[in-house]
């Protein structure tokens, strides 16, 4: 096996750094949909009439679109992980924990959407 070059090295390490910075990103999108939950629960039991319906499909938008957001950022800290193995280097990060993760946090608002 061939050591790397300055090069290879410093691209491998912008790759990490960019592994890192999604798996960051990540983490406070779910962090942020927990507290928007958390605060749907909250206010749903005073919040009625139209005005508390529009807010809840306000909230269940952003849901939505907070959704769609993992889905890319998952999908791109895959990408990256998957060309660190292309290129014979190590996996970027644990991929298998944020999935863990982000199927906890499903299961989580799942079960409190009812």
């Amino acid at each position: 096996m061939t050591t790397p070059t300055g090069k290879q090295q410093s691209e491998e390490q912008a790759t990490r750094n960019g592994v890192t910075a999604l798996e960051q990103a990540f983490a406070g999108v779910q962090r942020c949909r927990q507290d928007v939950d958390a605060m749907k629960n909250t206010l749903s039991s005073g919040y009625a009439g139209s005005d508390g319906g529009a807010f809840q499909q306000l909230l269940e938008r952003w849901d939505q679109q907070a959704e769609i957001i993992s889905v890319n950022l998952n999908s791109m800290i895959d990408t990256l992980n998957e060309t660190l193995r292309a290129k014979g280097l190590q996996q970027g990060s644990a991929v298998q924990s944020i999935q863990e993760a982000y199927d906890r946090s499903e299961a989580i608002f799942n079960e409190l959407a009812g």
